[in-house]
């Protein structure tokens, strides 16, 4: 598994900083783009290209962001490693999705794990228009966030779904946060990136493993 050190964080900093043309801002050979909000277009996004290790997002409108190929059955380990660049005031939401059905149709439907600045998360379904709850947003010191991040430039979390026979837990940097049973979301589908509105944020790993 890739990670980044604190040199590599260094160097995405400074390729960031570095002038981006047209060509640069390209979406991903074979990723996919839904908004939440109807109407809206990749226009309104600010950037979601490759940039090794993985992919860097800065968006306008929130939306989810994916590669079809990326799926996962049974049971698994979904993990995604992130980097939150300086969110502000703002307490947008970030983290990854998995159970993905139906993603370009009227009948989308995942769940997802997400957290956000001042270190809290939250689990949620998305059927069609509908965004029931699973668990609420719930503070746990396991995530980081860019507040206390010392002299790093960004705040890293590791975000885990494991799947299971009959739960499905989710752990924040090695530690679980929540646990439900697998009948109360959507398991098997689209494993993916999930996106609130206005954040700044380097994707450096999104795998799925086998459980076990």
């Amino acid at each position: 598994m890739r990670t980044l050190s604190p040199l590599a964080g260094l160097a995405l900093a400074a390729l960031l900083a570095a002038p981006l043309t047209a060509q640069d801002l390209k979406r991903p050979d074979g990723w996919k783009v839904r908004f939440d909000r109807a109407g809206s277009t990749e226009a309104e996004l600010q950037m979601f290209v490759s940039m090794p290790p993985g992919w860097h997002i800065t968006t306008g409108p929130a939306g989810i962001f994916w590669d079809p190929a990326l799926t996962a059955s049974g049971e698994f380990r979904a993990e995604m490693e992130v980097f939150l660049f300086d969110p502000g005031e703002r307490k947008e939401a970030f983290g990854i999705f998995f159970g993905g059905k139906d993603l370009e149709g009227p009948g989308e439907e995942y769940a997802y794990f997400l957290l956000r600045e001042g270190g809290e998360f939250i689990v949620k379904r998305r059927q069609g228009t509908d965004t029931p709850t699973v668990v609420d947003w719930t503070a746990n010191r396991a995530i980081a966030s860019f507040a206390h991040r010392g002299d790093a430039a960004t705040a890293k979390n590791v975000l885990t779904v494991e799947a299971g026979a009959e739960t499905v837990r989710f752990l924040v940097n090695g530690e679980k946060v929540a646990e439900v049973p697998r009948a109360q979301v959507p398991v098997d589908g689209v494993v993916g990136i999930r996106v609130n509105h206005a954040l700044n944020l380097h994707v450096s790993r999104l795998e799925v493993t086998p459980l076990g």
